[in-house]
């Protein structure tokens, strides 16, 4: 047990209409101990989806596990990245043999490559996809920057900011879509227009925006929240006018939007989630309609606020006044449908 354990072990929910499928189209698996502390791998993650809800298939988001050791003497640097993809997909066989249960982890896999090698990228995207044993959906390429250095962006991110403009790597981009792959954006909620602009650029390329574009609440975003609310929301709402553009509901466990939740004696329950996030999570399904929008755990990263089953309860709450075919949608059909997953 972790101190992180023993904070959430304090709070245990049973998993609200228990019988509902789940794709969770966001969660890592890694080994990361000098940067994260811990291990996240299969078994981990089988223990915190196992409070009952109903998870069918997952998608892994790529998160550097992994990656190929790269030679000094020659070998290429841009090629590490099918490493993760390699150790994923082991994971995924692991999970289809059915030996620990029902779930699908990883039915889909997100990697990455780095599309600032232009047209070269092309080479990359044949190895992820080759490496993915038919499980390999498309990439992510971290965007996340802000001019405040207290901002904690990834690993990939651009110094300069505004990396959606740049020419080559829209050349990068522009690999994507023939190779049937979509394309996963992580950035801070002042970047939203610059995905809309890309969105526009190229329509026929599937564009999944992660985390609802996460509204920062941190440093010098910190006690501004409404103004910050009205700027994303407006944004929001311009983006949802691009039919390539699909969002991931969630992520708001972060510590990055502020809402302090991971600060509390004891772990916030369902309600007290629902409450928080209601504003932000009913404002994309308004903007996008169920059909573009799926829930995500985004776990291990939110559980340093809440746990798994209590996660999916607030989601579950959160929608209990949509339809049947809603919540469909919501928690399972969009994500296998952006992601080509198929159940077994």
């Amino acid at each position: 047990m972790t101190p992180l354990d023993d904070w959430l072990a304090q709070l245990t929910e049973v998993a609200l209409a228990p019988d509902l499928p789940i794709c969770d189209p966001h969660h890592h698996l890694w080994d990361q101990r000098e940067t994260f502390v811990y291990r996240y791998l299969l078994d981990d993650f089988l223990t915190d989806i196992g409070g009952g809800h109903n998870i069918v298939s997952t998608v892994f988001m790529e998160c550097e596990a992994f990656y190929r050791a790269v030679d000094p003497s020659g070998g290429d640097p841009y090629m590490a990245p099918v490493g993760e993809t390699e150790f994923v997909n082991g994971m995924a066989a692991m999970s289809a043999s059915g030996r620990y249960g029902k779930t699908q982890v990883a039915a889909a896999i997100v990697g990455f490559a780095d599309l600032r090698l232009g047209e070269r990228v092309k080479d990359v995207l044949g190895a992820h996809v080759q490496a993915g044993g038919g499980r390999f959906r498309g990439i992510r390429h971290s965007t996340a920057h802000d001019e405040d250095g207290g901002i904690i962006g990834a690993e990939h991110t651009s110094p300069q900011g505004r990396l959606f403009y740049d020419e080559t790597f829209r050349q990068g981009f522009a690999q994507l879509a023939p190779l049937g792959l979509s394309f996963d954006a992580w950035f801070y909620h002042p970047q939203i227009p610059e995905l809309t602009d890309l969105a526009q650029a190229f329509p026929e390329t599937p564009i999944v925006m992660d985390h609802v574009g996460a509204p920062l609440g941190i440093g010098p975003y910190a006690g501004r929240r409404d103004e910050i609310f009205a700027g994303w929301s407006r944004d929001i709402t311009a983006l949802a006018q691009c039919p390539n553009v699909h969002v991931k509901l969630g992520g708001l466990a972060m510590k990055l939007t502020g809402f302090g939740h991971h600060k509390l004696d004891v772990p916030p329950s369902s309600e007290v989630l629902a409450e928080a996030w209601k504003p932000y999570l009913l404002h994309c399904i308004e903007a996008f309609g169920p059909e573009r929008c799926m829930f995500e755990s985004n776990f291990p990263v939110d559980k340093a606020s809440c746990a798994y089953t209590t996660l999916w309860n607030a989601f579950k709450r959160l929608a209990a006044g949509f339809s049947a075919s809603e919540k469909a949608a919501l928690f399972h059909d969009t994500a296998a449908r952006v992601y080509r997953i198929q159940e077994t």
